[in-house]
């Protein structure tokens, strides 16, 4: 199976697993601390930079929080995702919010958003929590941006690195496989969600950096759990309150150092059209 044909696969197994779990996904995270932790910190990072009233094109929309939440600032948004499932939940609430006039939905794979029907142009393409890490394409993700970005227009992509520190020490509680799993993952890491399998792969902030170099210029790289740990510490937060807040608080403060920006189970970038 060539290179083509395998990210294909891959997409539609990807696509298949996400619309198994669409029926829960808000059941599942919704109370999660950590993750309303980090919703809240990607929807900071990018309102530092967003201007009033913009265009959106938000890839990997999933049930659409992000887009409801930005729709509810005044924003407009077309919510892409390549799981029908996804897109289906995101529509139904949509209506219930009243938000149709501000948020547009279309089935899309982000490794093909030259067919896209509503090509922009857009103040923003955003992507949230890694729905990138799904393709070994990222390259011919990026390469789309500048056409559907206004001039001066930006990216904020959160994506997961090939290391975490929180991840690494679960080796000391002998869970190797996940401790190391980024380690090995040029021909892609192996996840499975609602029991269907597909491949991801891991990205330094430098990739996404050189990808864009010619057409755009960085504005912001942070580490997101870093030092705060990752959202399947879910029960950590409760357990540990007070060290949770401190913890929360060392990494607002550290999030755009070194190392502390390269070590997160996340990172945040983004940079803005020339």
């Amino acid at each position: 199976m060539n290179n083509s044909s395998s990210n294909i696969v891959n997409e539609q197994n990807a696509a298949d697993a996400f619309t198994k779990q669409s029926a829960i996904f808000d059941e599942l995270y919704s109370s999660n601390i950590i993750i309303q932790y980090k919703r809240a910190r990607v929807r900071n990072h990018i309102e530092k930079y967003l201007p009033p009233s913009s265009n959106i094109l938000e890839l990997n929309a999933g049930t659409g929080e992000d887009a409801i939440y930005f729709a509810g600032q005044n924003h407009s948004v077309h919510a892409t995702d390549i799981s029908t499932g996804m897109q289906l939940n995101l529509k139904e609430k949509v209506r219930a919010a009243g938000l149709n006039k501000l948020i547009t939905t279309e089935i899309c794979s982000f490794t093909q958003l030259e067919q896209l029907e509503n090509k922009g142009p857009y103040d923003l393409i955003f992507s949230n929590f890694a729905g990138l890490n799904c393709t070994h394409q990222l390259n011919k993700v990026i390469s789309s941006f500048s056409s559907l970005l206004k001039p001066g227009g930006f990216v904020t992509l959160v994506i997961m690195p090939g290391f975490c520190l929180w991840e690494t020490l679960l080796a000391f509680r002998g869970n190797f496989k996940t401790a190391f799993r980024r380690f090995k993952s040029k021909n892609g890491t192996s996840a499975n969600v609602e029991g269907v399998k597909f491949l991801c792969w891991y990205y330094r902030p430098s990739y996404i950096i050189n990808c864009l170099k010619k057409d755009f210029k960085v504005l912001s790289v942070e580490g997101l759990c870093t030092i705060v740990p990752p959202s399947y510490f879910e029960n950590f937060p409760r357990k540990h309150v007070r060290l949770y807040n401190r913890l929360v608080l060392l990494e607002n403060k550290f999030k755009g150092t070194w190392p502390w920006k390269y070590m997160g189970d996340y990172f945040i970038i983004s940079l803005q059209k020339n």
